[in-house]
């Protein structure tokens, strides 16, 4: 490859993309899935490879699976009916002439050879993790609650598969969640596989079977649960309302798993619990702890149960960061190992208990994920300037990478510099009522700059804001392959991200700011933003773009409304929020009342003062408007209804309407045909190049 070229979208998905990875007993080892991506044949393809935390070249295990993935390495033998030690993963395979209808679990030995399915689940495998006997599994796996037995579930399994009905009934209030219905009449139940010696199918039982528990049933994965180091008991967050609802709060349960009794260890109705991690000698569990009775923005902090004292702790109250999942115990117990944000990165942390006090251990860019075992620590991180790599991070040693999968693609590449500034941005506080006393003072807020490869500040350049979703979301040193900004500065523009209020990673009191007054905060400080940028001498004020995702959609259709003409000159608005009251149909809408102040049936004025529909009539700047019809999280008829109300106004405007993709675009193809209108629109309506292209005619 030729080098000193900027990024293109061909580039971008020639990226081959890393999973987390899980590391063998002794630290030595590590497994990762490893995705790639095919243009031509518009699909991805995932495997699964070794890589040595010592040194050595990456191997291949496997070749021949649909999307392998989520690759755990058995624990160390325990027992002498320890099966051997084997590699655990999710996969849509053909085997012996039967091919999955839904992902299975497969079993592979770490030196290779052929992967074998563990057991047949008729009603799939969505996630699992290991006993420490090294000879069970628990996993989990979306059910009929009715029946009892793997038969009966089978049937009933091929009973629907074969049905002629298309249609989906329910009376849940929880039966949609981003892009899929959820499976109608079931529920997540975790079910425990014993291993079949032999290496044929091993033997299932359902342990929710009979009882009226059941896993979240938004995205549930390996997280929800853990299984206690003396492999007796399982601990699982569940939902203890009658109705399942989007916002439900969480409790925390413990199962014997031999005898099934379970015992509610942590319940409380103002707060949600999730992500149970047993300590090293399972007499204490942590978890993430909620306090929703207080305000629904409430981060996620850190908690310790205690079995002998059957009370837990929240003991990071007063450390002003929200606490992410996975959480990790240290060997000793006296600590945990997890990720945060903190203005713009995201870190790995450590958690001593004993003084309460939080160190970064791994400093970000964004450590999107990271495995400890026997002392050795292995991250994925990436940054803005590269995708993701694994580092290891050995005791005394500094660290090092122990794969190379894009170093030779990137190498060929030349990106832009990045730079984190901060200016004064909107109050935070609303004005004093009274005319005397002292003024509010403006919140310092941040935004991340790339500028374009090559940049000269004697030139002049444009600026496009790319405005990131959430609202509660903040985005800055990292890679991001739906919105790369990278590849928007290869295309010229000095790309600006604001970290507005309402922004994570800053503090509870700046994300909260914005709640029940969307708009307000979030515009003067990307106002301001464009303010600090025309001050600059190589910003070209008369080429000035604004577009966003999501809640960025939602601020770009807002800006529209609230912003004087001219002073951007074209919008994209990608999933955006348009019509507070027709967003009910989202399946987030148990969420309204508590982002925007009131239900619109109770407060219709209210609800409208924060809806850029509300404001249709000063709408004038040209915009390309971007859906996808499976987004469940904001609507396609947000987008139809936004795009048909620019064309009843005679805005100029552009719709990219996509039958197969939901809240982001996945699909190579779409993904290019996506930046081509994206720039295709900007270019449109740059004054300098149209001035340009009218010249060379």
């Amino acid at each position: 490859m030729a080098s000193n070229q900027p990024i293109t979208v061909e580039d971008l998905w020639r990226i081959e993309r890393l999973g987390i990875p899980s590391l063998s007993p002794d630290g030595a080892q590590a497994v990762a899935a490893v995705s790639k991506f095919s243009m031509a044949d518009n699909k991805a393809s995932s495997s699964l490879w070794l890589l040595s935390t010592l040194g050595g070249a990456p191997r291949p295990l496997t070749q021949c699976g649909e999307k392998d993935g989520q690759p755990q390495w058995s624990p160390a033998a325990r027992s002498k009916s320890h099966v051997g030690e084997l590699i655990a993963f999710t996969a849509k395979r053909e085997q012996e002439g039967k091919k999955d209808d839904e992902s299975q679990l497969y079993v592979i030995a770490p030196d290779g050879g052929e992967a074998r399915r563990a057991a047949d689940v008729a009603t799939g495998v969505e996630a699992f993790r290991w006993c420490p006997d090294g000879r069970r599994l628990v996993f989990i796996s979306w059910v009929w609650p009715e029946l009892k037995g793997q038969k009966a579930q089978a049937a009933r399994h091929k009973e629907f598969k074969n049905r002629k009905e298309t249609g989906y009934v329910t009376s849940e209030a929880q039966y949609r969640h981003w892009d899929r219905n959820l499976p109608m009449g079931r529920v997540v139940h975790l079910h425990l596989l014993e291993l079949a010696v032999d290496g044929g199918a091993g033997k299932v039982r359902d342990l929710f079977e009979g009882t009226p528990y059941e896993l979240g049933r938004a995205d549930p994965d390996a997280t929800h649960f853990d299984i206690s180091p003396d492999g007796r008991h399982v601990v699982y967050a569940f939902d203890p309302a009658a109705e399942k609802r989007g916002d439900a709060r969480f409790a925390l349960a413990e199962m014997e798993i031999k005898s099934g009794k379970v015992v509610v260890i942590a319940k409380d109705a103002g707060w949600d619990f999730g992500t149970p991690r047993y300590s090293p000698d399972g007499d204490r569990i942590a978890f993430t702890a909620s306090h929703q009775g207080k305000k629904h923005t409430m981060p996620a902090q850190l908690a310790v149960w205690s079995r002998e004292h059957r009370t837990h702790e929240v003991v990071s109250a007063e450390w002003d960061h929200a606490v992410h999942a996975p959480l990790h115990w240290e060997d000793d117990g006296q600590a945990l190992l997890f990720t945060a944000e903190q203005q713009g990165r995201t870190h790995l942390w450590r958690f001593d208990l004993p003084d309460c006090r939080a160190e970064v251990v791994v400093r970000g860019g964004w450590v999107g994920g990271f495995a400890k075992v026997a002392g050795t620590l292995v991250t994925l991180a990436d940054t803005a300037r590269h995708p993701g790599q694994l580092r290891v991070h050995l005791p005394g040693e500094e660290p090092k990478r122990i794969e190379y999968f894009n170093d030779d693609l990137m190498a060929g590449l030349t990106l832009g510099r990045v730079e984190e500034v901060w200016f004064d941005g909107a109050a935070s506080a609303p004005p004093p009522k009274k005319k005397s006393g002292p003024p509010t003072m403006p919140d310092k807020v941040q935004m991340w700059l790339v500028y374009p490869p090559d940049f000269d500040p004697k030139k002049k350049y444009p600026v496009l804001h790319s405005i990131h979703g959430g609202p509660h979301t903040g985005p800055g040193d990292n890679w991001h392959y739906r919105w790369n900004t990278q590849l928007f500065a290869a295309q010229g523009y000095v790309v600006a991200n604001v970290n507005y209020h309402g922004s994570s990673g800053f503090g509870y009191a700046f994300l909260d700011s914005i709640t029940h007054r969307w708009g307000e905060l979030e515009l003067q400080d990307v106002e301001a933003g464009t303010d600090w940028l025309l001050a600059k001498r190589w910003v070209d004020k008369k080429r000035v773009f604004a577009t966003g995702g999501s809640y960025g959609g939602f601020m770009v259709a807002w800006m529209n409304g609230h912003v004087p003409a001219g002073r951007y000159q074209a919008y994209v608005c990608h999933a955006g929020c348009f019509d507070w009251t027709a967003m009910f149909a989202d399946d987030a809408y148990t969420w309204h009342a508590k982002e925007l102040g009131a239900w619109y049936w109770d407060d219709p004025a209210r609800i409208l003062a924060q809806s850029p529909h509300g404001f249709a009539g000063s709408m004038s700047t040209p915009t390309l408007v971007i859906h996808g019809a499976l987004d469940y999280r904001v609507p396609d008829g947000q987008g139809l209804a936004y795009y048909n109300t620019l064309k009843a106004r005679s805005v100029d405007a552009r719709l990219l309407w996509f039958p197969d993709e939901n809240h982001w675009i996945l699909k190579p193809r779409n993904s290019k045909l996506w930046y081509d209108e994206f720039f295709g629109w900007l270019k449109r309506h740059d004054p300098a190049r149209v001035v340009s292209s009218a010249s060379a005619k």
